[in-house]
């Protein structure tokens, strides 16, 4: 089994509403038909709206990341009827094979939205690190710093193998990681209810300061979305 991820680049003229609709109504069944499994759907939403002032505009380059796809397949060469499926309903997808690690795990069911928000961020290393330190850094320092400052509830780390769309953006990785809800609009909330402005300004440095070890912040891309899950099997 190989997973797959798709980034989905759409106007943002475009209700998110509209599109979660299109692509979990007319997306999801040819997935399945093509052999997808474990389809999970995230998109920017009226769910998560509330965030969006939180989203810094110079992570913005080119057309907007407004949803992911991921799912399952017993090999990504067989993509081609999921692409066929996903193409008439997006302006545009780049796609990628990832290895998934849930460093941890949050609860889903079937058929319903996660709870919360998954705040999606689309990273690469800094241009001075080599590959191997990245990993270590991010994969074993900061995934201790990240998880003791934040309220996370969900980790989800997609790093990418290789592009399967021509054009794909050149990430190293894509990050899932799910908040409370609140945290959209309470930066105390996702610093992990700090008691104080002085408590939360000195997590945010200290948050900071670990991304800035082996983060290229020129090219990262984040925004907020919605996860829905359509099956696990």
């Amino acid at each position: 089994m190989e997973k797959l991820v798709y980034l989905i680049f759409e106007r943002a003229e475009r209700s998110g509403n509209e599109l979660r609709a299109a692509l979990l109504e007319a997306v999801v069944s040819p997935l399945q038909r093509a052999g997808a499994r474990g389809i999970r759907l995230n998109v920017h939403d009226e769910e998560v709206y509330a965030g969006e002032p939180q989203v810094d505009s110079d992570f913005r380059k080119g057309p907007p990341i407004r949803a992911m796809l991921c799912f399952w397949l017993d090999s990504a060469d067989l993509r081609g009827p999921c692409e066929e499926a996903l193409a008439p309903h997006a302006q545009g997808f780049a796609g990628y094979l990832v290895v998934e690690s849930c460093p941890l795990v949050h609860a889903v069911r079937a058929g319903e939205r996660t709870p919360g928000v998954n705040q999606v961020t689309c990273i690469n290393r800094r241009k001075d690190l080599d590959y191997e330190s990245f990993l270590e850094i991010w994969q074993q320092d900061h995934r201790k710093v990240a998880i003791e400052l934040q309220s996370t509830v969900g980790y989800v780390r997609n790093v990418i193998v290789r592009a399967l769309t021509e054009g794909a953006p050149p990430f190293d990785a894509v990050v899932e990681e799910i908040f409370p809800i609140e945290a959209l609009t309470d930066q105390r909330v996702l610093y992990d209810n700090a008691e104080s402005e002085e408590a939360l300004a000195a997590g945010i440095a200290r948050m900071m300061e670990s991304c800035e070890r082996f983060l290229d912040f020129e090219p990262m891309e984040m925004n907020f979305m919605s996860e829905y899950v359509v099956g696990e099997g």
